[in-house]
């Protein structure tokens, strides 16, 4: 297989499963070092088990605000500079408007915009000293449509949209890009236990193609979005719904 990441660092947040492991498992087919971000103890383990070598596992809170702070100075440290942040760490707390609590609204926040904040402004830092970088923010299709049930999911993915553009025209004459990725439900292990039997089915017809996406799916556009051939393309969004957001 081509080495399209040879020789690149690439940080990705939720890198423990579903999209996040797909997407470090993609990248490092191709070449990149793997740093997976996850709260989850296993990630050692996981980016271990990635193909290449000498991948780096750390196990954190992003809901912290320092935690970024800290991933990223043991990346460099331990790795070198990045190239590439994918932040892909993120939850969906689902609750009729009426009835969100203010912890499962701020948790939500903390995790899907906070997150993706510090480790966006972490990374930003040392990109910017070194004149590069790409970063690919997972946002959703709630990010541009409501969805019932979904106030805080949708609230704090287009929080992420709003962060994306902000950073694209800070930082592009930096040499560095920021764009985010809008999936539809996603076959991943939890998206498949959350969409089972015929409220899935159901969705599935209400997406033009008939189908939900593939873990691959998504993680072949972030790694588009990665690499050098997307240096023109910063401050976007690319949904990959199926043409369920044009009707």
């Amino acid at each position: 297989m081509e080495s399209t990441f040879a020789g690149r660092i690439a940080v990705v947040t939720g890198a423990a499963s579903g999209i996040g492991y797909t997407v470090a498992h993609h990248l490092a087919e191709r070449g990149a070092r793997i740093v997976g971000v996850d709260i989850d103890q296993r990630i050692a383990v996981l980016v271990d088990a990635l193909p290449g070598a000498e991948h780096l596992g750390i196990v954190t809170d992003l809901t912290d605000p320092a935690a970024a702070t800290a991933a990223i100075a043991q990346t460099v440290e331990t790795v070198g500079v990045p190239h590439i942040l994918v932040n892909s760490a993120g939850l969906a707390l689902l609750d009729p408007a009426v009835d969100v609590t203010p912890d499962r609204w701020r948790l939500t926040v903390d995790v899907n915009l906070g997150g993706t904040f510090y480790m966006a402004q972490a990374a930003g830092r040392v990109m910017l000293e070194a004149g590069y970088g790409r970063i690919i923010n997972l946002a959703s299709q709630a990010a541009v449509i409501g969805l019932d049930q979904h106030a805080a999911y949708c609230a704090s993915k287009a929080a992420v949209l709003g962060l994306t553009r902000v950073l694209s025209l800070e930082w592009a004459r930096h040499g560095i890009t920021v764009n985010a990725v809008s999936p539809t439900v996603v076959e991943t292990p939890l998206g498949k236990a959350a969409w089972a039997g015929e409220k899935g089915e159901k969705a599935k017809r209400d997406i033009p193609v008939g189908r939900f996406a593939q873990p691959e799916e998504v993680a072949a556009l972030i790694a588009f979005l990665a690499s050098d051939d997307a240096a023109m393309i910063t401050g976007s969004n690319h949904l990959i719904d199926g043409g369920f957001t044009a009707i």
